[in-house]
């Protein structure tokens, strides 16, 4: 096995990102090596995402490729994993006959059997290929979350900082898989299950220990992350302990935890991570739900200074009426209420959301309600989407998509439009004030002189010395994920600030991002690499 080269590629959200590195680390272990070209492997994974069309026709169009590399005689093992095989199931064999393997994202602990099987015999069934949740993933929720060996997947994780590259300072660390609130445009909560809270001891000890690894900044993940919610108890294994856990009703978030139980809320997760992993220099939460935010979160946040103060809270929709027939279970006013709160408790923090346009039915009227939502709120950014009809939505079955797409694309453009000002009012109030960066890259300036913000402006990564096309930058992230780019101090080597925090005087804005200059030395320590990975 120690020969097999292994192409993996990623499509979507940072969830599928984390389940790639997880997949990697898993095959890894077992003795397959990777390669970032695709001719070269002899095993082909997509992991794919089924919440945008355009993901999804990337992943036909490579799938199409390998499939004919297949057909004119090369031996490939060609699989897809995530949302798409979980969803279209059997179909997807069907459309496309070459592939080997399917393997749905709660089912990847039995990847590399699936691999294996494929491997071993090309008579193996459509079923000794294929490891899809199905619905049973629902209605034996309890039962399999205590019986959960992807548990056991995160938990035997294998953080390479080597690997890692650039990145190795950043990792990402799941704490909810699934999800229960089945908005109806959307198809996570029967792709990726019901919603499943991992212990909060598991969850500290895989902190610490990518904090061993190197990083100094770690992401919490989670479809609606402010819903983590762990009943000590109420979850063992044989020999007693915690397991991963369904995650309760929404009315458990609106009322006291009853007297005697022992919880752990994600409050108290944050502020455990925070005092229990020092070593951590930022701790980051996506994605957030408006509804249920609570005050304790913000407080939390508030107190504990290296939780960084960026909530990725999506909106979706100004208008009540789309916001009810998106099934988000919060009124515009809801969480205009929820904004003022934070900023009310975190006065430094900045927001960032989605939108969709075109939604079935969305008059003039709705698409309005959301741009006046844009031009009222400071939101450092939102990422804005055309809707398309999604198989296994509830959307595509209940309303007619009667929205023209020349409509969607004019109001998609429109509210990008009234979202650049709005970024360029929300980057223009931290000039004059000095912010710590997070160094992520070095860039080339392509352009000598341009103007500061223009088109011109153009960014390409760089082993971290200067070229004949421009000046040598830093690029970088504050605790509210501001990008800053900075330009190297005189004769130092811009790759030894990569991975350190360093402070930084904003002097310019724009609307996409700010510039400043390095106005003292290091704050943080030299990213720590361990002897071998977790």
């Amino acid at each position: 096995m120690s020969n097999t080269t292994v192409y993996l590629e990623t499509f979507g959200c940072q969830m599928n990102e984390l389940d790639s590195e997880l997949v990697r680390g898993q095959l890894s272990t077992l003795g397959y090596t990777f390669t970032d070209n695709p001719d070269a492997a002899q095993v082909v994974l997509f992991n794919t995402c089924s919440v945008r069309e355009h993901a999804e026709s990337k992943v036909y169009s490579r799938l199409g490729i390998v499939s004919e590399r297949k057909l004119a005689g090369e031996n490939i093992l060609l699989g897809v994993l995530g949302c798409m095989a979980e969803r279209d199931g059997l179909s997807l064999l069907q459309r496309f006959p070459q592939l080997d393997i399917m393997c749905g994202p709660g089912e990847l602990d039995k990847l590399p059997a699936l691999i294996d099987a494929a491997r071993r015999s090309e008579a193996a069934t459509a079923a000794e290929r294929t490891a899809l949740a199905g619905n049973r993933t629902r209605r034996s929720a309890v039962l399999s979350a205590v019986q959960d060996d992807l548990e056991t997947l995160d938990l035997s994780r294998a953080f390479d900082p080597i690997v890692a590259g650039r990145s190795a300072f950043a990792a990402q660390v799941r704490i909810t898989r699934g999800c229960n609130k089945f908005c109806t445009y959307c198809v996570v909560p029967n792709t990726r299950g019901a919603e499943v809270h991992r212990p909060p001891d598991h969850i500290i000890d895989e902190c610490r220990k990518l904090a061993d690894a190197g990083a100094i900044e770690i992401t919490l993940l989670g479809q609606t992350v402010n819903h983590y919610r762990y009943e000590h108890g109420a979850a063992v294994t044989i020999d007693g302990r915690e397991a991963a856990q369904i995650g309760p009703g929404l009315a458990a978030f609106r009322a006291a935890i009853p007297v005697g139980k022992r919880v752990t809320t994600f409050a108290h997760l944050l502020r455990r991570i925070h005092d229990e992993v020092p070593a951590i220099a930022r701790l980051r939460f996506v994605t957030s739900y408006p509804r249920d935010f609570g005050r304790d979160i913000l407080e939390t946040m508030r107190d504990c200074p290296r939780i960084c103060r960026y909530l990725h809270a999506p909106a979706q929709s100004g208008s009540d009426r789309i916001l009810k027939l998106m099934n988000r279970g919060y009124t515009r006013g809801e969480y205009e209420a929820f904004a003022a709160q934070a900023l009310d408790i975190l006065p430094d923090a900045t927001i960032a959301g989605d939108f969709i346009v075109g939604f079935p039915t969305e008059t003039d009227e709705d698409f309005e309600a959301s741009c006046d939502m844009v031009r009222t709120l400071p939101f450092k950014n939102n990422f804005i989407f055309k809707y398309s009809p999604r198989p296994g939505t509830v959307a595509i079955e209940r309303f007619k998509d009667d929205i023209s797409n020349q409509v969607k694309k004019f109001r998609n453009n429109v509210l990008l439009n009234l979202q650049t000002q709005t970024s360029a009012r929300v980057h223009a109030a931290w000039i004059s004030r000095t912010v710590d960066v997070l160094v992520e890259e070095v860039c080339t300036l392509r352009d000598a002189q341009p103007t500061f913000g223009s088109v011109e402006l153009r960014w390409e990564q760089n082993a971290g010395k200067s070229t004949q096309t421009g000046r040598t930058t830093l690029r970088g992230r504050t605790a509210g994920d501001l990008i800053v780019s900075m330009d190297t101090p005189p004769g130092a080597n811009a790759s030894d600030f990569v991975g350190k925090i360093t402070p930084v005087l904003l002097q310019q804005s724009s609307a996409l991002l700010l510039h400043g200059v390095l106005t003292a030395g290091l704050v943080a320590p030299p990213m720590r690499l361990a002897k071998a990975p977790i």
